[in-house]
């Protein structure tokens, strides 16, 4: 027992436990719900007395507004809406009087045919057709015809024609059966095309049948027979379709006592399916207005009677019927509240911007500033004291910040110095042996004046590689190292391969990167044409071009003139304004040098990762000088940035083509200084950031 009992207190304690935990994991759960909440209106609230002032009041003012134009709008609207159902009904009535008027006038073309005519004949010896074509003749602008059928269908007699057409079977006409239906009411159809009588014209009319049983006389014996009176139905349609012209969508239309249409102003749509109508619940309708969704439309339906048919007459008010004037009145309320809208907004603007003008430039250079596009001197200082002292020191940390990074690129273009003079120093003695080894061999055969061009050329080699210690010299150097250097090659391989150089004059002013070619060609004579067999005719083609930016560039007057003219195309043909129009992009456009031989090509693998400096790649194996095209592709980009550099083209037994890729930044003292100290991209950036 105590052992149950004390695990009933074990369960409860444990029970206790969980509906405690649950209850602190569900206000931690309601805490962060809160916290969320409150982080969202902090997030949306302004954050100063002067946005909170200016916030209140225009949250004030447009409330006061938005009030004011919602009871304008709801006074004007109830009372259009209320005067356009007054004026249909007004409609209505007087159109139901003339419809009215209309249809006892054609009862009293029937009660005169039939009490003055009819009645005081005996037709065993009288006729009635002389005073049938009197009375037609004297209506015929309403009617289509008059006839009188006996009691089997036999036709008695009939105006304006008489007659029948043959096989037509005249008691099952619903005209005539009605009559019988209920004998002591005159009966009035539903429109439908006169088809009695053999028209010689094959006219066929519209009617309305008014059709009642009469009494005939025959020998003394009554009898009885249908008095058919043939309404124009043209008359009732043309009165419909002077009430029918409406352009805000309500229309009138009428029905008989079924719900049947008589007249409907979209008849056509409605006889093909295309819209639907509830004239069924609407002609059971009593007189009155009344309110009705239909076709998941809200609209209202005024009905009123015609006097002795039964007929409906019934107007559909559609809440588009009220929409134009409604509109109208809601856009007035609108244009009435934006304007106070825009009065105050403009207010506030002026106000709020002198406030936070200051703030919102130095917020716009701190953007800047994180997207690393902008200099010390763009950090906008100005406001009141406490926004100028951070535009203080935000300019100081900045420019420190420059600094730090100009060091650090100075440091990075000091170790690729220092590489390329290890690079200097393996190529010397190397190409160094191998042209005085020809040298001396040409010297033993006699060939004095070959051994002098070789040393010519070898001489001019070295003095272009030594440059002064500059890495910037002028496209025309490079071109002439490279002439040297090939020069040589074509002495040591015994002209087994043919070299030829198409450069554009206006390329040999622009400053380049030293020694760029020549590892290139180096690379063209080992892995292309250098082990051809002379019937091959291998051959290395070098073209160096000069693409402008726009269509603006005037190079045919000299690019040493180009700087004379202070206007703005001037500016752009000197390098001052780059492809976009930036100012202090000293690049004119861009400099292509390709290198192509007819040489053995390479394998799509060895291609792909020709520009990879990555380990574990799969690369030709290195011959000659050790400079190879991954050392001059990583030089460019250091120098003049990431969308400059090498592009390799190659396909075995096809050949190989090298494009250098440069920026065309003419060559003199003060683009050299620049592109020396490696400020080139930095440059570029602060021009497309200015842009």
């Amino acid at each position: 027992m105590d052992d149950q009992e004390n695990k009933k207190e074990l369960n409860k304690a444990s029970g206790v436990e969980k509906i405690v935990e649950a209850r602190e994991s569900g206000e931690e759960l309601l805490n962060k719900r809160v916290s969320e909440v409150n982080e969202r209106i902090r997030k949306y609230m302004p954050h100063t007395i002067q946005s909170t002032i200016l916030m209140a009041f225009t949250v004030v003012s447009f409330t006061l507004l938005l009030i004011l134009g919602l009871m304008l709008y709801t006074l004007f609207a109830r009372r259009m809406r209320s005067g356009t159902i007054e004026a249909t009904q007004q409609l209505m009535e007087q159109s139901v009087v003339n419809l009215e008027d209309y249809l006892v006038s054609m009862r009293r073309i029937s009660d005169a045919m039939y009490y003055d005519v009819i009645k005081n004949a005996d037709f065993e010896r009288d006729s009635v057709d002389n005073e049938m074509n009197i009375i037609y003749e004297a209506h015929k602008d309403n009617l289509v015809s008059l006839s009188l059928f006996m009691q089997d269908g036999t036709l008695v007699s009939a105006s304006p024609i008489s007659s029948l057409k043959t096989d037509l079977q005249v008691t099952t006409q619903k005209w005539f059966t009605s009559a019988f239906d209920k004998m002591e009411n005159l009966h009035f159809s539903t429109p439908h095309v006169e088809n009695l009588f053999l028209d010689p014209a094959y006219k066929y009319s519209w009617v309305i049948s008014l059709s009642r049983v009469v009494e005939l006389t025959e020998n003394g014996s009554p009898s009885l027979g249908v008095l058919l009176v043939d309404m124009n139905y043209s008359t009732i349609k043309q009165m419909m379709e002077r009430i029918n012209t409406d352009s805000t969508g309500q229309y009138i239309y009428l029905t008989d006592s079924s719900g049947n249409i008589i007249y409907h102003p979209k008849q056509m749509q409605i006889n093909y399916e295309i819209i639907r109508e509830n004239n069924i619940n609407n002609a059971h309708y009593a007189d009155g207005i009344h309110d009705e969704i239909f076709g998941g439309e809200k609209r209202q339906v005024i009905v009123d009677s015609i006097s002795y048919t039964g007929w409906k007459m019934v107007a559909v008010l559609p809440e588009e019927a009220y929409q134009l004037d409604i509109s109208n009145m809601r856009l007035l309320v609108i244009l009435l509240i934006a304007c106070g809208l825009l009065i105050m907004i403009f207010i506030n603007k002026m106000i709020s911007s002198l406030i936070s003008r200051p703030l919102n430039l130095l917020n716009r250079s701190i953007r800047n500033m994180e997207n690393g596009d902008i200099y010390p001197e763009d950090i906008y200082v100005g406001g009141t004291r406490e926004v100028e002292h951070l535009g203080k020191t935000l300019r100081h940390s900045l420019g420190r910040i420059n600094q730090l990074m100009d060091d650090i690129v100075i440091e990075q273009e000091e170790k690729r110095k220092t590489e390329m003079d290890a690079l200097q120093s393996q190529i010397n003695p190397h190409f160094l042996y191998n042209t005085l080894d020809s040298i001396v061999w040409m010297i033993e055969g006699e060939k004095n004046k070959d051994a002098v061009f070789m040393v010519t050329q070898l001489a001019s080699l070295f003095r272009i590689s030594l440059s002064r210690g500059k890495n910037i010299i002028p496209v025309e150097q490079e071109i002439r190292h490279a002439e040297n250097y090939m020069n040589i090659q074509k002495v040591r391989y015994k002209n087994n391969f043919k070299v030829t150089f198409d450069v554009q004059e206006e390329v040999k002013k622009f400053a380049t990167i030293k020694l760029i070619i020549q590892p290139i060609l180096e690379n063209a004579i080992y892995y292309g044409v250098g082990d051809m067999d002379p019937d091959d005719e291998g051959e290395i083609k070098i073209i160096a071009k000069f693409e402008p930016y726009g269509d603006d560039m005037v190079i045919s007057k000299g690019i040493d003139d180009i700087s004379k003219k202070p206007d703005e195309t001037n500016l752009r043909n000197s390098g001052r304004v780059g492809e976009t129009g930036m100012e202090n992009d000293i690049s004119m456009g861009d400099i292509y040098i390709e290198v192509r031989d007819n040489g053995f090509g390479m394998p799509p693998e060895v291609l792909e990762n020709l520009l990879n400096d990555q380990e574990g790649v799969k690369r030709a194996p290195k011959h000659g000088s050790g400079v190879g095209l991954v050392n001059v592709h990583k030089r460019i980009k250091l120098r003049f940035g990431e969308q400059y550099g090498l592009k390799v083209e190659s396909e075995p037994d096809e050949g190989t083509c090298i494009t250098i890729h440069l920026p065309a930044v003419l060559f003199n003292e003060e683009n050299q200084k620049l592109l020396e100290s490696g400020h080139y991209k930095s440059l570029r950036n602060k021009s497309a950031h200015d842009f």
